[in-house]
């Protein structure tokens, strides 16, 4: 059996109509002409045997096929960009471009001051950070949309590196008219029959916190999921029930909040551990370990 000539244009010019589900906007993102693009689109088509895309809508829609064939793709440019980066890497390492995914959870709380650290110590490296949960971020980051990934471990796939960076306390917020508010530090037990706000499943911190309510006689407020910790914030101070905030996150937004009292769990510390991972293919590993001691030493810093 022929082995179909598909070239590496043909994937880049596939994936970027897939992208933006039409012909010109994939042209222009491309670089090319339109009628260029559709022509290597027709002849991947003809080389394949069967269409790739639905033509005629207002929007350019996948066939089944296509959509398989847009995840292969994907992890094959994700793959030849690696060699490049093989090819170019220094020493040093922190130079270059690395797109860098990040859990909601961490990185608003996080990056910024990481960011400011690379500008002036490494100012040839450019980052590009993008949030997303962490299931979507590891999904994208297998298919080569981020280089490294920062989230809650753990994680695990094939062909992936975690490097473990810190653990971060969880502290308890509650209404500042709360009962608990008058403990300096509280005990688990008095934690017994109260309601936990959480976020939604999606997150690794919801699993985290439900098994912390289990053990403790609490229940999670399942009703009152959180789209983002400041939603979940929000509804503690208005007393809907308690939630267990990461300590970045407490000390980024809520120094100057008066509908919130945050203390810590007396006897028993929470936390959660967060950790760099990236695709053992990337060739990049000087760089990607330079970049993780930096994060993780970031965030001492703000201890």
């Amino acid at each position: 059996m022929a082995i179909p000539g598909i070239t590496l244009r043909q994937l880049h010019y596939f994936c970027e109509l897939a992208a933006t589900g039409n012909f010109r906007r994939a042209a222009e993102r491309a670089r090319v002409t339109q009628p260029s693009l559709s022509a290597q689109i027709q002849l991947m088509e003809s080389q394949l045997g069967r269409p790739l895309v639905e033509r005629g809508g207002s929007a350019t829609l996948l066939t089944p096929l296509g959509r398989e064939i847009l995840e292969r793709a994907q992890t094959i440019l994700a793959e030849v960009k690696a060699l490049h980066d093989i090819a170019a890497a220094d020493p040093d390492g922190l130079t270059g471009t690395i797109r860098f995914g990040a859990s909601p959870t961490t990185g608003p709380y996080l990056m910024p001051r990481v960011v400011v650290r690379l500008h002036r110590e490494h100012p040839d490296l450019r980052l590009h950070v993008r949030e997303g949960n962490p299931d979507e971020l590891v999904r994208e980051l297998a298919t080569g949309r981020h280089d490294v990934v920062l989230a809650q471990l753990p994680i695990a796939g094939d062909g992936l590196v975690v490097e473990r960076l810190f653990r971060e306390p969880l502290l308890l917020a509650m209404a500042a008219d709360d009962p608990l508010a008058a403990h300096a530090a509280i005990e688990p037990h008095l934690l017994a029959g109260r309601g936990l706000l959480t976020l939604s499943p999606q997150y690794r911190l919801s699993d985290q916190i439900q098994a912390f309510s289990d053990s403790v006689g609490a229940h999670v407020l399942r009703d009152y999921e959180g789209n983002s910790l400041d939603a979940v914030r929000q509804m503690a101070g208005m007393g809907m029930g308690l939630a267990l905030l990461p300590e970045l996150y407490v000390r980024s937004e809520l120094r100057d909040m008066s509908d919130v009292a945050i203390r810590p769990l007396a006897s028993r510390s929470v936390d959660r551990e967060l950790g760099l991972v990236w695709r053992q293919s990337a060739g990049r590993v000087s760089a990607y370990r330079r970049l993780a001691h930096l994060v993780a030493s970031t965030a001492h810093a703000l201890e």
